[in-house]
């Protein structure tokens, strides 16, 4: 990347602060330090100075630190100009170093070259996004892991793992005169499996982590006067949704983001489900179908005073895969207990949303339901293209497995085997097409 053009960027969020810093990367940085500062600042070392125009008058003063490549966050030479945090000051000081032959930066292109030269991976960088814009305080320090490289050390391990085992099974291929049956011995069935089990645990990681970065999409739904805007604000703790005994109060989606203990929680409370004419309450109904084929996890609450086998006509035509847990509320009414019970394949959580009895209960099921337990020691921030990529990979292996076991062809394990490794290396960067690279980098902040 030694041809690269010079990029500059204010790294400071818009508007007035005390602080205001303009950061350049690239092979003009030492000309455009001699200009502004009157010569190039010793590396890594803070360096007061007067920032300067085309003119020699005084933009600023502040602080000057320039770091030497490849020892800089982005592998070439960087000026960072911290000076006040005003904004006719940073565009003044942005203006001079684009005079001197800087381009403006695209979002997320400091972090881009950074992966471009080896600086990073691209689970590393992506990290760096994701704790800008952490929600949570557990997402925050999953995302300083992933940061650190704990996400990339287990993908690596497990790419390793798939290699070698690759490597084994096209030995047996290419020497087939061997006298020992290298597929046959138990030793490349039994490393498989132990490769599966250590992407079964990533894989369970990595769906923790997605949850505490994208938040856990839950949609409160079910028949009209159910309770569902009770459930509402007795999850957020404040009184989000109108809550009357008329039937179909709520026409429109009710949306409130809460946390749980550190989980992040998007709640969408949707519009009774019922037959109804009036075209108001019909648009409120095709929205709620919207929001639930898109859940997370789906809340039908029904009134523990009806029949449950009607409460629950509409979850029979629900999507396939989205999770559903039956709420029986309104049991201050009827006496009955609260507690959770599998009622067939479902499970029922009995509560009163007006008494706030059982709420709590629910709070911590929805956590066990996810598997958050807090702080998640060991655990990683991922994204959904981790967990798809992670799933293609797992797919792959098992399809490897049944090729083995049915036809003992060591080509197709070795074919299977090589396209779990590509899906792997995905996640790092390894093997990324170009057009990832841009939708990725361009979703970060402009000036990291």
């Amino acid at each position: 990347m030694s041809e690269q053009e010079t990029i500059t960027a204010i790294a400071t969020p818009p508007g007035y602060g005390g602080v205001g810093i303009v950061r350049v990367s690239g092979p003009a940085v030492c000309h455009i330090a001699t200009e502004i500062l009157g010569g190039v600042p010793e590396a890594r070392r803070a360096e007061f100075a007067n920032f300067r125009d085309g003119a020699g008058l005084t933009i600023d003063g502040g602080i000057a630190l320039f770091f030497l490549n490849p020892s800089s966050f982005t592998g070439e030479d960087i000026l960072e100009l911290q000076g006040h945090g005003g904004p006719v000051v940073m565009d003044l000081l942005l203006q001079r170093v684009l005079e001197l032959g800087a381009r403006l930066a695209h979002p997320g292109e400091f972090s881009q070259r950074a992966f471009l030269n080896g600086k990073l991976d691209l689970a590393q960088a992506e990290a760096i996004a994701d704790l800008i814009e952490s929600g949570t305080t557990a997402a925050a320090r999953l995302a300083v892991r992933s940061l650190a490289g704990d996400f990339s050390d287990r993908i690596h391990t497990l790419v390793f793992a798939v290699t070698q085992l690759r490597m084994y099974v096209e030995a047996a291929i290419d020497f087939p005169e061997e006298e020992i049956d290298f597929l046959a011995d138990g030793k490349v069935s039994d490393n498989l499996h132990a490769i599966q089990q250590q992407l079964a645990d990533v894989e369970k990681s990595a769906s923790v982590g997605r949850l505490l970065r994208d938040g856990l999409t839950l949609v409160i739904a079910g028949p009209p006067n159910a309770g569902k805007s009770s459930i509402m604000n007795g999850l957020s703790g404040r009184d989000t949704a109108i809550v009357t005994s008329v039937p179909g109060t709520t026409r429109d989606l009710l949306k409130e983001q809460i946390q749980i203990d550190g989980l992040p929680l998007h709640l969408i409370d949707t519009a009774g489900l019922r037959e109804s004419a009036d075209p108001v309450e019909q648009e409120g109904m095709r929205r709620a179908r919207e929001q639930i084929a898109n859940a997370d996890r789906v809340l039908w609450v029904f009134d523990d005073q009806a029949d449950l086998a009607h409460a629950a006509f509409e979850p029979a035509s629900l999507p396939e895969g989205v999770p559903v847990d039956f709420i029986c509320n309104k049991i201050d009414l009827t006496g009955t207990d609260q507690g959770i019970r599998q009622v067939g394949n479902n499970t029922e959580i009995a509560i009163s949303a007006h008494s706030d009895e059982g709420i709590s209960l629910l709070r911590e099921y929805l956590k066990q339901s996810v598997g958050f337990h807090g702080e998640q020691e060991g655990e990683f921030l991922a994204r959904r293209r981790h967990l798809d990529a992670l799933e293609r990979a797992s797919q792959y292996l098992h399809a490897g497995e049944l090729a083995m076991q049915r036809t003992g062809s060591g080509e197709l394990l070795a074919e299977d085997l090589r396209q779990a490794q590509m899906a792997l290396s995905e996640i790092t960067g390894e093997f990324t097409a170009d057009d990832l690279l841009g939708e990725i980098f361009s979703s970060f902040c402009i000036g990291k």
